[in-house]
């Protein structure tokens, strides 16, 4: 594609800085910004890589007014979090025209809002998982690239196969064609692993103070990794009604037999070593954290989703119902 391409990236989160960022640094595309904070966005986004690759282009418009930034768009790229994205959705409908409307990762569930909100024949695109692991350096002119993905697959929905081509130029990294929506919108990362999680750290201890800052992954327990399999086998009952493939088990992506080895393995990877858990300092310790994105997040705008599919389906997933039912008690 050598004509310009006019690209709006909605939201300005960590994501949303490296996307603007490296998407203006190519020449032959013009980059506006939606934002809610249009006044503390310099006129370029610099975004370095973990190599010390530098990516910086011009922005042609922060705004924070939905037709200011989208109309006249080809692409409108979503990347806000779960809750956010029905209200997004709604607030650019009027000014989308023919543009392809996508998201940055599809798990918080972008393609059942933009069904619901723009329609059968919208078009529609959605990465299952985000394209780089991103930070946000200084607030509207810097960000930080700190991983690349080797490759992406994305679903497309009333595009041709070739828009998959554009991705791939854009992000410069392999895209491939999800069979469905589903199989980019379902996922047992976030939603099962956080959530399963937390349910065995603070089931029956919400209100107790701790002496630490529980380490997530490297403190992980063997009744963590039951829990995890046992959703992820109630996942695989839905997935397998709904004909949904190329997604691995919980055990095989993590190279696993059962719960000892799961949790051997969970807790050794050296990236998550210092993670700690949604926990707040208070008077004498530690106390959980209702605010955290492990909850606004990853129940109900994760775990929801297959709960509520399985339920269509007549898939029986009390485990999940279990913690589903927790955290949104918590929340």
């Amino acid at each position: 594609m050598s004509h310009g391409l006019n690209i709006c990236i909605c939201g300005g989160g960590s994501l949303g800085h490296v996307c603007a960022g490296v998407l203006a640094s190519h020449p032959d595309i013009s980059v506006r910004v939606l934002s809610g904070h249009p006044s503390k966005w310099s006129n370029s986004v610099q975004v370095v890589d973990p190599d010390g690759k530098v990516y910086t282009g011009p922005l042609a418009k922060v705004s924070s007014g939905p037709e200011e930034a989208v109309k006249g768009s080809d692409i409108v790229l979503l990347c806000v979090p779960g809750y956010l994205i029905e209200k997004t959705l709604k607030s650019i409908e009027p000014f989308i025209g023919d543009a392809a409307v996508g998201s940055v990762v599809s798990s918080t569930g972008f393609f059942f809002f933009a069904h619901a909100t723009l329609g059968p024949s919208a078009r529609l695109f959605g990465f299952q998982r985000v394209p780089y692991i991103a930070r946000v350096a200084e607030y509207g002119s810097k960000a930080l690239l700190l991983g690349y993905k080797s490759s992406l697959l994305a679903a497309l929905e009333n595009l041709p196969r070739e828009f998959a081509q554009t991705l791939q130029r854009l992000f410069g990294t392999p895209v491939s064609i999800a069979d469905n929506y589903l199989q980019v919108s379902l996922t047992n990362s976030n939603p099962i692993l956080h959530t399963g999680r937390l349910y065995t750290m603070f089931k029956g201890r919400e209100e107790e103070i701790f002496d630490h800052n529980i380490l997530f992954y490297k403190e992980w327990t063997d009744e963590a990794s039951q829990k995890l399999i046992d959703m992820d086998a109630e996942f695989f009952r839905l997935l397998g009604k709904l004909e949904v493939k190329g997604i691995p088990t919980l055990l095989d992506y993590y190279e696993s037999t059962d719960a000892t080895s799961l949790t051997r393995k969970i807790s050794s990877i050296g990236a998550f070593q210092g993670i700690t858990s949604p926990m707040a300092p208070c008077e004498g310790g530690w106390k959980l954290d209702r605010s955290s994105r492990y909850f606004t997040e990853d129940f109900p705008f994760g775990l929801r989703w297959i709960k509520e599919l399985a339920e269509q389906n007549n898939i029986e997933t009390p485990v999940i119902d279990e913690v589903y039912d927790w955290g949104m008690n918590i929340l």
